[in-house]
């Protein structure tokens, strides 16, 4: 993992261990659980929701347009992400659906970084070397995505007062973490900056686009979270069946399908398979979602259900938990996802907004190709038609 995106990911949060990874941990976990923070977060999602994403399925439902779903979700959680983490509205959700330059720049980053666990370290070094190929091609959207937080940074500095958002609350609590020169500190910031858009932007917008298609493809499930919707009347944590609709939604394509890690000492697993100390270990998320023997002969069904009960008395839903290294999405122990929670309010925002209104329709014959990025994509988008909910 460090050596295919170290280009990309630099010294932050999701590449580094140790001692430098637990002091960016306590300082972004008091971000993440800071609840002016989580406010922003829900005002920021809102905002999108009410003045770009509803008005533009409003439009498509009078013009009978189908929309790029996939293309769309990512449009509306980056346009959060920049507002809420840099202070910035890149306005890719505008209805002309302008060119996301940021947006391919990251994937194309992504994607090259990517092809380095599958051709030999030789031939990328050799092309990084000598700045050829595909290599110079990553370092190209590297510096886009570089510069575009480096602004950010040079506006936050002349701002008084500071916004509020995820880079102000990072530089605030972040000095003296890095002991050397100017430069390395703004690198620091830098790689956190381009850390965030990978962790709140492209795992939100994949849980959103494959939620979308399991209820879409399942008139039970949308009837019942369209009923919770209009029950609980905007009340995210009253919102139990939409919770494990997402929960199930993720078990079959988790938005991060697998996960590396590496031994730091001599182990042995419970089936007595021994480890040495720096072993690397695939741990592959989207396979365990779909054993029998953690979720029973149904595991490649989406079912809601397992994952809810009937409350005797009043006939509610209860949501049961399941257990973080059986179900790792978020991973598990000291590397649990700091934005769980905001993940799930935002998702959950969005779909009540959504279907309050609208029923999103898949084209005509159209079935997912799942796309192994680092993120669970669907390979050809998601076409959808747009149409007003009759009640």
């Amino acid at each position: 993992m460090q050596f295919a995106f170290s280009d990309l990911l630099g010294d932050g949060l999701l590449l580094v261990d140790g001692e430098n990874w637990k002091a960016q941990r306590q300082i972004l976990s008091h971000i993440f659980h800071a609840d002016a923070f989580r406010y922003l977060v829900k005002s920021a999602t809102m905002k999108e929701l009410d003045s770009r994403l509803i008005p533009l399925f409003a439009l498509a439902a009078i013009n009978k347009t189908t929309l790029d779903l996939q293309d769309i979700f990512h449009r509306l959680t980056f346009d959060i992400l920049c507002q809420v983490g840099f202070g910035h509205d890149p306005e890719y959700l505008l209805p002309s659906l302008p060119d996301t330059q940021l947006i391919d720049s990251f994937e194309t980053a992504i994607r090259i970084s990517m092809t380095r666990f599958i051709y030999p370290s030789f031939l990328w070094r050799s092309k990084k070397l000598l700045n050829i190929g595909s290599e110079k091609n990553l370092k190209c959207a590297v510096k886009v995505l570089q510069e575009y937080v480096k602004k950010r940074i040079a506006d936050l500095m002349m701002r008084e007062g500071g916004s509020g958002g995820f880079l102000d609350r990072f530089v605030k609590y972040s000095n003296g973490l890095v002991h050397n020169d100017n430069d390395d500190y703004n690198k620091f910031v830098i790689d956190t900056g381009i850390n965030l858009i990978l962790a709140g932007d492209d795992t939100v917008f994949s849980a959103l686009t494959w939620l979308f298609w399991f209820i879409s493809s399942h008139p039970e499930v949308e009837k019942e979270i369209v009923k919770e919707i209009e029950e609980t009347n905007g009340d995210l944590n009253a919102m139990v069946y939409t919770h494990a609709s997402i929960c199930e939604s993720m078990r079959l394509y988790p938005p991060v399908h697998m996960e590396a890690k590496q031994a730091t000492e001599d182990d042995v697993l419970p089936d007595g398979t021994k480890v040495k100390k720096g072993t690397s270990i695939i741990v592959h998320i989207l396979a365990m979602g779909r054993s029998s023997e953690l979720w029973g002969s149904d595991c490649q069904d989406f079912r809601t259900e397992r994952w809810l009960v009937k409350v005797p008395n009043t006939g509610n839903w209860k949501f049961i938990a399941k257990d973080p290294f059986t179900y790792p999405v978020f991973q598990a122990g000291p590397r649990t996802c700091l934005g769980k929670e905001i993940a799930f309010m935002q998702i959950k925002l969005v779909v009540a907004c959504v279907l309050k209104r609208f029923r999103l329709v898949p084209a005509d014959g159209f079935t997912p190709i799942f796309n192994s990025s680092l993120t669970s994509k669907m390979k050809t988008g998601f076409p959808v038609q747009i149409l007003e909910r009759r009640h």
